[in-house]
């Protein structure tokens, strides 16, 4: 089958989803000859990336082009001309629009199937194959970055039309699978799972660079927390446990936070403040992934206190390079990291807090996590996933093949 993949050519500010889809994206470049199918790679970036145009594979650019953008501002000048520019009716012919030159260069290169590494669809004309990382705003609805200014309404509207016609949709745990069907009513042989997999640079990282450590001015023993400054990513609940294990058990932790703001980073610093914490936390920003490897290492441990599952990357990457995980015991965490974490409720300061202390008091205890660490970090590659999804496409060839 002729198979055309989506690439968005994710940035590395992205985090998460950045390391994802490169990963991935890698890894079906060196497999691709193993299988049976034909890929093309539609590309929505304006540059294609070097290793993108080195490779054997086709590439077709499907960015909007100067012409394209011309034809649409006229229709969006025609609909604010007749007032109905934030009507339905007129986002409407602009998106189909879109659609539709879309659906073109789908039938010029006679795709039978496309396929998304990131949650999106960009057709429903033709059969596809998509990913979901989380339902995070059915089940948490609350916060600001999947309900604020129309973000709820937009992945709803998103996720009801893919997945109710997608061929295969791959998740990561069951307890991913099992949401989808529970609030999607999607047939349980729809939806494939395919577990995350270790990024490959904490694989095959097997020294501390010293430089980097000297680079960010670490201290000698900090706990380590890499997530982008959103809300759900509960750094207050971390600081408040910082707080709560120096005054209470008179233990002293420095924490190093990494990640691009979000919105929530000057919250985060006016309470590291309020609580007297200054000296104790070092905020990095943005570090770029040859700078990770590292700071994991180099970490007493992870403490990944995210309140969003069921799937997430530190955790294994943190595992991969022998640094010992504290985790949030979210829906499917136990799934994802089995007996080589500490699980705590992210909702409790203190439950954080003695977690961190029992590290500290007990070596045999941290000696054990780094163990079951690494085994379980080997247990799946983006070779792996990658051989899942071919298998998927192979399963539905012999559907495909009934109609041009």
């Amino acid at each position: 089958m002729e198979v055309a993949l989506f690439v968005s050519c994710q940035v590395p500010e992205a985090g998460g989803s950045f390391t994802f889809e490169s990963q991935l994206l890698d890894t079906l470049l060196q497999l691709h000859a193993k299988s049976r199918h034909t890929f093309i790679l539609y590309v929505s970036a304006k540059e294609i990336p070097t290793y993108l145009l080195e490779s054997s594979l086709q590439i077709v650019p499907c960015y909007l082009s100067k012409r394209a953008k011309i034809k649409l501002a006229v229709l969006a000048t025609i609909a604010a001309i007749i007032h109905k520019i934030r009507h339905p009716i007129a986002r409407f012919s602009v998106k189909k629009w879109r659609e539709q030159h879309l659906l073109n260069l789908l039938k010029i290169h006679q795709i039978d199937l496309t396929l998304s590494l990131e949650p999106n669809f960009h057709t429903l004309e033709y059969p596809y194959i998509t990913t979901i990382w989380d339902l995070q705003h059915k089940l948490q609805s609350y916060f600001p970055e999947v309900s604020a200014d129309g973000e709820w309404d937009r992945r709803e509207e998103l996720y009801t039309k893919m997945l109710g016609r997608a061929v295969c949709i791959i998740t990561g745990t069951e307890t991913g699978k099992a949401e989808i069907e529970k609030f999607y009513q999607i047939p349980a042989e729809r939806i494939k799972v395919i577990p995350f997999f270790t990024p490959q640079f904490a694989l095959t990282t097997k020294q501390i660079d010293r430089d980097a450590i000297a680079k960010y001015a670490l201290p000698d023993r900090y706990l380590f927390y890499p997530a982008q400054f959103w809300p759900h990513k509960n750094h207050i609940g971390l600081l408040l446990a910082i707080k709560c294990l120096k005054e209470k058990y008179n233990l002293e932790f420095s924490l190093v936070l990494v990640g691009a703001d979000k919105g929530a980073k000057s919250h985060v610093i006016d309470m590291t403040k309020e609580l007297d914490l200054s000296k104790q936390v070092h905020l990095l920003d943005f570090v770029p992934q040859a700078d990770m490897a590292p700071l994991y290492r180099h970490a007493f441990a992870l403490v990944f206190v995210t309140f969003f599952g069921p799937d997430n990357f530190p955790p294994l990457e943190a595992m991969a390079l022998g640094c010992p995980v504290i985790a949030s015991n979210v829906s499917g965490a136990k799934e994802q990291l089995a007996d080589a974490a500490i699980l705590v409720d992210p909702t409790q300061p203190e439950a954080i807090a003695l977690a961190i202390k029992s590290l500290a008091e007990d070596p045999s205890l941290r000696h054990n996590l780094i163990e079951s660490g690494l085994k379980r970090a080997n247990q799946w590659t983006a070779k792996d996933y990658i051989r899942e999804v071919f298998s998927a496409i192979d399963d539905f060839e012999a559907i495909r093949c009934n109609w041009k």
